[in-house]
């Protein structure tokens, strides 16, 4: 099977990249966690005005009409920057969750132009971050929504809230395909701080020196950075294969699903042996707020058990085979 990108998805990369990298992403964030909103808003904005966030919109709906690869390339990126808020249920799930319960007009088109929205669907996805516009499935009802009780993570940009049903939009809903483009959306975030994870402490490992050397030139720390760099890569094959499936380029007789939910799982657990390799090069330093690696650290621990936790996608793998 063919995994190498096009050029196309290496221009939608590069932009994405180019765009994070000149808003300068971690004061944004820390703007985020102090309550400034508007700041990541203006990058939002900025994403969709390039398509990104009407990449799974149809174009009737002001979208891109594009597919699960090109979402996972541009979620990679925005997981390489640790960008904050519902990026995963802006971007990716509702709207697919919108096209399944055959909502359309302003709803989808704002999505498209940038609207920050979020989504609770339980039980795989019971609590949801918080935004002004929020949506909540439960037993096939999809319903605009309140957040109750807010509820607090160990990523303090990451504040959760259970969503209170409001106005009907659609009954009978299928959540199904919602939930995994909201599993792999995850995954190609947690895959982009993970390879983020890794140039921090690369770049800090040939910096950094002991005893006359860089610290990189040791083997105990070369082993250490080349077990998340194996990690990273053999992650990487599973999240793509797992878009194919999402866009129906692979065999009848795939279970997308499994494949989703291994996906996840090797992502996951790439971005953790980074989050804790990482932080022992760095050492101390790397917990501090005022280091950029504290926002994937922290970011990394609560996208593990984002839309889906690692038992239940395990178990779904299992339970395939």
């Amino acid at each position: 099977m063919e995994f190498l990108l096009s050029d196309v998805h290496d221009d939608l990369a590069s932009t994405v990249d180019a765009l994070l990298t000149k808003a300068d992403i971690p004061s944004r964030a820390r703007a985020w966690i102090e309550g400034d909103h508007q700041p990541v808003a203006q990058v939002i904005t900025a994403l969709a005005e390039t398509g990104v966030n009407g990449l799974l919109i149809d174009e009737s709906c002001g979208g891109a009409s594009a597919g699960g690869i090109e979402m996972v390339v541009a979620m990679e990126q925005i997981g390489r920057h640790a960008l904050p808020g519902p990026i995963v249920e802006t971007i990716a799930v509702l709207p697919v969750l919108f096209r399944s319960a055959g909502v359309s007009g302003e709803r989808v088109s704002a999505l498209a132009e940038g609207e920050i929205a979020t989504v609770a669907i339980p039980p795989v996805a019971p609590l949801a971050p918080i935004a002004e516009t929020s949506y909540v499935v439960h037993d096939g009802v999809l319903s605009t929504a309140t957040a109750g009780e807010l509820v607090a993570t160990v990523d303090p940009s990451r504040v959760l809230a259970e969503l209170l049903p409001d106005t009907t939009l659609a009954d009978d809903v299928a959540i199904d395909d919602a939930v995994d483009i909201g599993t792999l959306a995850t995954a190609a975030q947690l895959l982009g701080s993970a390879g983020a994870m890794l140039a921090l402490a690369a770049d800090y490992a040939q910096a950094r020196k002991q005893f006359g050397r860089a610290i990189g030139s040791f083997q105990a720390v070369k082993h250490h950075l080349a077990d998340v760099a194996i990690a990273i890569e053999m992650a990487r094959p599973l999240v793509y294969a797992a878009a194919l499936g999402i866009d129906g380029l692979v065999p009848e007789d795939t279970d997308v699903r499994r494949d989703v939910a291994a996906a996840k799982v090797a992502a996951g657990d790439a971005a953790h042996l980074a989050s804790r390799r990482s932080l022992q090069v760095l050492g101390a330093i790397g917990y501090t707020t005022e280091h950029d690696l504290s926002l994937h650290l922290t970011k990394t621990r609560a996208l593990l058990t984002a839309w889906g936790t690692p038992a239940d996608l395990r178990r779904r793998v299992l339970e395939s085979l």
